[in-house]
C-alpha cells in the first residue's frame, strides 16, 4: 500500500468470484492455487466481484471476505486496491461472519464515495437479498444482521490483520 494510503484505509484485495458468475471460486490456500468449490444452486449471480483481503485472517480462519463494487467485473485472481465504506454483518453456521464492502481506488466512478451512505441505496439492498437467498436451496440458512459504518469496517480490518501478523510470526 503507498504511504499516503496505509492498511486499513486502503487495502489489496483478492478477487476470486468476478461479478456476474454463478460459479463460487475460492482460494486454496495450501495448494496455492484457485478451485470451484460449487455452482450456485439458486438463480441468482454475484452482482459484486467477491474476494478476501490480503494478509488478514478472520475469525473464521479464513482472509476476511471483501466485497468489491466496480463498474465492469474483473477476474479470478486479480489484485485489486480497494477503500473500505462499511461492512456487511451476518451470521452463518459458524457463527458471525463480515463482509467488507469496498470500493475500487482505480475506478474513478467510485471516486466520491469514502462511506456507506454515499452508495446507492438499491446497490445495498441487491447484496442484502443475494445473501439472503444464494444458499437457500441448498438447505443452508444465513442470516443477514445488518450494514455497518466504516469506522466498524476498520476495526475489524485492523483485528484480522493482527491475527494474520501473529500467525505468521509463528510460523517462522
Amino acid at each position: 500500500m503507498s504511504p499516503a494510503h496505509p492498511f486499513p484505509e486502503q487495502v489489496e484485495i483478492v478477487v476470486e468470484i468476478p461479478r456476474g458468475s454463478r460459479n463460487k471460486y475460492e482460494f486454496d490456500e495450501g495448494a496455492g492455487v484457485f478451485r470451484l468449490d460449487r455452482v450456485l444452486s439458486s438463480a441468482v449471480f454475484y452482482n459484486f466481484d467477491y474476494g478476501f483481503v490480503d494478509g488478514t485472517r478472520a475469525d473464521d480462519g479464513d482472509h476476511t471476505d471483501a466485497l468489491l463494487i466496480i463498474d465492469e467485473p474483473t477476474f479470478t485472481g486479480c489484485h485489486v486496491r480497494g477503500r473500505p465504506v462499511g461492512v456487511l454483518e451476518m451470521r452463518d453456521e459458524k457463527g458471525a461472519d463480515y463482509k467488507i464492502l469496498c470500493v475500487a481506488v482505480g475506478d474513478p466512478n467510485q471516486a466520491h464515495i469514502t462511506e456507506m451512505d454515499q452508495m446507492r441505496p438499491h446497490r445495498l439492498v441487491e447484496i442484502e437479498h443475494f445473501f439472503e437467498t444464494y444458499k437457500l436451496l441448498e438447505d443452508k440458512t444465513v442470516e443477514v444482521v445488518g450494514w455497518r459504518d466504516r469506522a466498524r469496517a476498520l476495526d475489524i480490518l485492523r483485528h484480522d490483520r493482527e491475527a494474520w501478523e501473529r500467525e505468521q510470526s509463528e510460523v517462522r
